[in-house]
């Protein structure tokens, strides 16, 4: 897969939640179930969201709510599908960004 694709960065807290799991391994296992090309969590030193409370790694306690950001690369028809889907198990609390991307190379693994 080269060429022309998407980047969707799905931004949330660390505490958030989905039945019983932490909500960045639930979507995660989705984006694997739906078939996407790849994808990344990736754990913030410092951030806040939508209520404006920093989180943050320097806080004398650790914080339990850092932030998290999950990328995913794919075709827009698949992006576009998998945004379908988290709408509608992604309730409150998230950020998520699109944007256009040119893939250079993307080659699975030799077996």
């Amino acid at each position: 897969m080269t060429g022309q694709g998407k980047l969707l960065k799905i931004y949330i807290g660390e505490s958030n939640g989905h039945h019983g799991e932490p909500l960045y391994h639930a979507v995660i296992k989705k984006i694997k179930e739906l078939g996407l090309a790849r994808a990344t969590t990736i754990r913030g030193i410092e951030g806040f969201g939508a209520n404006s409370v920093i989180h943050s790694v320097r806080i004398l306690k650790l914080s339990e709510d850092l932030p998290i950001v999950i990328e995913v690369v794919d075709t827009e028809e698949k992006i576009r599908n998998l945004i379908k889907v988290l709408d509608e198990t992604i309730t409150a609390g998230v950020l998520m960004t699109l944007q256009d991307v040119e893939i250079i190379k993307y080659e699975k693994p030799k077996q």
